[in-house]
């Protein structure tokens, strides 16, 4: 494994403290000997020093230790390659998760989420490859070479990372991602998780002609569709996290229970991650038939996925996310395991809308793959949240474990007297 910096521990504080990088764990990028993009770097008041300390500011209310750190990768895309990484937990000897981010996100985001995932295992999240503070590449404007440079930088950093196997969790454009690898590298995937994720359904034929939306709102994104979708929010420079503040009060609701100060941290750090170099937009923009939709759908694709590698859709109800490619792809992988989970009230950041439930379905997927993994019975719960009962599942779980262990006379017996005290019961 390469890492471009290592960690030291700094002086607990209470409950909570992180693993302190050292200097080093800065990329700083150039902006170019022409006065044009000397200014506009400027204008955009961003740097990867500024985007290092909004990341730290959010992750420090972590209850668990992580550590943060950059894996090179090498010649992936461009000609050396770096991935900021965060992991934690490094120390179980359970199967690794690793998380995929959306558009225009970062590792930060996950906060809500990483305390959860990390109690019982190690888990991995990356800034991908041109987001956040990994390198800025140049990608291929071919949308299926895009893809696969995505691919790439992702198999590169599992390699230096020496993870043999590992459960795949991508939100939005990171499940699109997550999806193409498993395609591509199935032998390394236990288990795909992904959570409301883009590029899956056809375009339709008549998106761009509906009679309800206006002439000049059409003219409008015709005429804007050759430009990265945040294009706007470099445009606007230091007033960028104010238009993110103004035009997304949304975000800051949706972190108010993990992060104080929420109402300026999230701006600026999505601010921060799209006010540079926008590489990973620019490949995001190349592999889009238009915002919503793929040039290279993954509905039909991913029916090739190996039949042994379970999916788990987790879609938020309220989201603009067309939910039904789930329903068409468990129909097409009848031999396979495929699980839709619906969060009742959560849009399309659903691992931040609601967290908690988002939390517990990955969590329980991950112990389905376990026991599907051993070819044990255990119970598939994939209902809705009001249908969940955690004390009934956890008595049911119990019951079939007994009745399972037909060789065990002791179990046998037990069950035997369980049967007759509840028809006693029953009687009475």
């Amino acid at each position: 494994m390469t890492l471009a910096s290592k960690s030291l521990e700094q002086p607990q504080c209470g409950n909570d403290f992180i693993l302190e990088q050292k200097p080093m764990d800065i990329e700083e990028r150039k902006a170019g000997n022409f006065w044009l993009f000397k200014w506009l770097f400027n204008w955009t008041s961003s740097s990867p020093i500024m985007l290092r300390a909004v990341e730290k500011k959010i992750l420090s209310f972590l209850k668990t230790p992580y550590r943060g750190f950059f894996v090179d990768i090498g010649p992936a895309v461009g000609e050396a390659d770096k991935i900021w990484t965060i992991s934690m937990n490094t120390d179980s000897k359970e199967e690794p998760m690793v998380l995929l981010h959306g558009l225009g996100a970062g590792v930060a985001l996950w906060v809500m989420n990483l305390d959860s995932f990390a109690k019982d295992r190690p888990v991995y999240a990356m800034d991908v490859l041109g987001f956040g503070r990994s390198s800025r590449p140049t990608f291929s404007n071919d949308a299926l070479i895009c893809e696969k440079q995505f691919v790439k930088s992702v198999e590169e950093w599992r390699r230096k990372m020496n993870i043999n196997r590992m459960v795949l969790l991508g939100h939005s454009m990171g499940g699109f991602i997550a999806s193409s690898y498993a395609l591509s590298y199935p032998e390394r995937v236990s288990h795909l998780i992904l959570a409301d994720p883009w590029g899956f359904p056809e375009k339709p034929a008549d998106s761009n002609t509906s009679r309800q939306i206006p002439l000049w709102v059409r003219a409008l994104a015709y005429a804007l569709t050759p430009l990265n979708p945040l294009w706007a929010l470099r445009a606007a420079g230091p007033f960028g996290q104010w238009i993110v503040q103004k035009t997304r009060p949304d975000i800051t609701r949706k972190f108010a229970s993990a992060v104080e100060d929420n109402t300026k941290l999230l701006p600026q750090y999505i601010h921060q991650c799209n006010a540079q170099t926008p590489s990973g937009e620019s490949a995001f923009h190349a592999m889009m038939a238009s915002f919503g939709w793929a040039k290279y759908p993954m509905e039909h694709r991913l029916k090739d996925l190996r039949v042994d590698i379970p999916i788990t859709f987790i879609y938020g109800s309220r989201s603009w996310i067309d939910s039904s490619s789930g329903e068409k792809i468990k129909a097409q992988r009848v031999d396979s395991k495929v699980d839709i989970k619906m969060v009742n009230g959560a849009g399309h950041h659903v691992y931040a809308d609601k967290p908690d439930i988002f939390n517990r379905y990955v969590n329980e997927a991950c112990e389905l793959y376990k026991a599907y993994a051993t070819n044990l019975n255990v119970r598939d719960t994939t209902e809705s949240d009001e249908e969940i009962n955690d004390a009934t599942l956890q008595v049911e779980t119990q019951q079939k474990a007994e009745h399972k262990d037909q060789n065990s006379e002791h179990a046998l017996s037990e069950g035997q007297h369980t049967e007759e005290v509840a028809t006693d019961l029953k009687q009475q």
